[in-house]
């Protein structure tokens, strides 16, 4: 009998360091376009790298692109941890 796994929902800023998660959604539409032009797409695999200290900003990397992003935006991506 094959066992289904659930998939986690949890936003971007809750990721651990050196976990990884697909993009599956924005909450703020006006933050959402500035994402997507940097190449931050639902469906797209990212993994957080590491935090700047008191709640700076998250550092990625998307395919071959390292790419820093604030907490206040991290807070918006839903992503499905893998």
């Amino acid at each position: 009998m094959k066992q289904q796994t659930m998939s986690q929902i949890q936003t971007l800023s809750n990721l651990k360091v050196g976990s990884c998660g697909k993009i599956r959604q924005f909450t703020d539409d006006q933050m959402a376009s500035k994402m997507m032009s940097m190449g931050i797409l639902p469906g797209k695999v990212l993994k957080l790298i590491r935090r700047a200290p008191f709640g700076g900003g998250l550092y990625l990397k998307v395919e071959d692109n390292n790419i820093a992003v604030r907490e206040v935006e991290a807070q918006n991506i839903l992503i499905e941890v893998l």
